[in-house]
């Protein structure tokens, strides 16, 4: 039986049990007041839960960030190139895809699902073709005041997740994440998203080899009819 609480529900039981888990933490390292920015106290010094209930409406409203991610979507189309080679004279590998871009919750989230084909390497060495599918969910904290997202795909069982920033001057995303595709073989991963305009848009895949950056993947989406 599937149950729905209402999320005023949710944050009222929050805010009701603060106060007794404040009176079981009566001592606070030395140096460090017993108000924060983060959780107002009121004159007995337990948290306003008024204040906190306004700054936790404030924290969910959508801003600039969000519509930045939300003029994304729609269908779009993608050629991408892989430099899977070690020689930096090899030429890279190149496919093509589909991708749609959608917004959820009030344009507070965005989806992204991706479909394509690739070529990957069988046990026995040779090349096998292969349908490709990923789906990303990216979105604009407040809190951490960061772009944030996640990817997943059938080529692995790990959730990849990245922070963010965005550069109005040039209109490019810049995300960070780490990802352990293989066990003890964790990789720094850069991703810049140049928006040319409304129609186009390029993504670069960077990976921290042994120190060095290195670029091993670029992706040109069109959009499939102009917004």
């Amino acid at each position: 039986m599937k149950i729905s609480i209402p999320l005023t529900t949710i944050l009222l039981a929050t805010l009701i049990a603060i106060p007794s888990f404040a009176q079981t933490t009566s001592t606070s390292p030395a140096g460090v007041s017993g108000q924060s920015a983060t959780q107002p106290a009121a004159s007995s010094g337990q948290p306003n839960q008024q204040e906190m209930m306004k700054q936790m409406m404030e924290m969910s409203k959508l801003n600039e960030n969000h519509k930045l991610l939300t003029d994304l979507d729609g269908n779009w189309t993608y050629t991408i190139k892989f430099w899977m080679n070690p020689d930096p004279n090899a030429k890279p590998e190149e496919s093509k895809g589909t991708a749609v871009r959608k917004s959820m919750m009030d344009g507070r989230y965005s989806t992204l699902d991706v479909t394509g084909k690739m070529e990957m390497p069988s046990p026995e060495g040779k090349k096998k073709e292969m349908t490709f599918k990923g789906h990303g969910i990216d979105g604009y904290d407040n809190v951490k005041k960061k772009f944030v997202g996640s990817w997943v795909d059938n080529i692995g069982t790990g959730i990849m997740l990245s922070e963010g920033t965005y550069d109005p001057a040039t209109k490019t995303f810049t995300y960070t994440s780490e990802y352990e595709a293989i066990p003890g073989m964790k990789q720094q991963i850069r991703e810049v998203i140049k928006v040319t305009d409304n129609n186009h848009h390029t993504l670069e895949w960077y990976e921290n080899r042994g120190g060095q950056e290195v670029k091993t993947m670029e992706i040109n989406y069109t959009r499939a009819g102009n917004k």
